[in-house]
C-alpha cells in the first residue's frame, strides 16, 4: 500500500496550533470533512472512541490516530503537523507533534491493517520526522510522504 493512495495533498496541513488531543483530533475531523464529505463531528467521535481504548501515540513524536466511518469507499488519510509539541499519552510518555490519521470504511479490515502498518513503518524513520518537523508546506510534506520506501541495508 503506497502512501498516494491513502493521502491527498489537500488533506495535509503543517502548521496547526492545538493544546490538546482533542483539539488536534477536531482539527483533523474538520479537515475530513471538507476533504471527504463526511460530518466532522461524527469523525471526531471515532476518533475519540478509539483514543478511549488506548493511545495511538506510538513514539518519538508521532501519532497515527484512527477510526471506520460510513460514507468512505476506501482508506483515506489526513496529516497535520503541529506548531507545538502536545500531551497524547503516547507509549514512550513524550508528546506529539506529527499525527497521520487514518479513516477507513466499516469493512476495511485488511485494507485497515495494511494502511495502520505502512504508516507506521514510515514514520518509525527518524531522518523522515526530522524532514516533516522542518518541511513548510504541504506540498513539501507530501513529497517526503510519497517519496518510494528506501531498500533496506544488506
Amino acid at each position: 500500500m503506497d502512501i498516494e493512495s491513502l493521502l491527498d495533498p489537500r488533506a495535509i496541513t503543517p502548521k496547526v496550533g492545538a493544546s490538546t488531543k482533542r483539539q488536534a483530533l477536531s482539527v483533523v475531523a474538520d479537515i475530513a470533512a471538507r476533504r471527504f464529505g463526511l460530518d466532522a463531528a461524527e469523525v471526531l467521535d471515532a476518533l475519540l472512541a478509539r483514543e478511549a481504548v488506548g493511545s495511538t501515540g506510538v513514539g518519538s513524536g508521532v501519532a497515527v490516530p484512527h477510526g471506520r466511518l460510513k460514507g468512505l469507499d476506501r482508506v483515506r488519510g489526513v496529516f497535520i503537523r503541529l506548531e507545538q509539541p502536545i500531551e497524547f499519552d503516547a507509549v514512550d510518555g513524550q508528546p506529539v507533534d506529527l499525527i497521520f490519521a487514518l479513516l477507513a470504511p466499516p469493512a476495511a479490515g485488511a485494507e485497515h491493517l495494511l494502511a495502520l502498518a505502512r504508516v507506521a513503518r514510515l514514520l518509525r524513520r527518524a531522518d523522515l520526522r526530522e524532514q516533516l518537523r522542518h518541511a513548510h508546506s504541504a506540498d513539501a510534506v507530501y513529497v517526503l510522504l510519497a517519496q518510494p520506501a528506501s531498500p533496506s541495508a544488506a
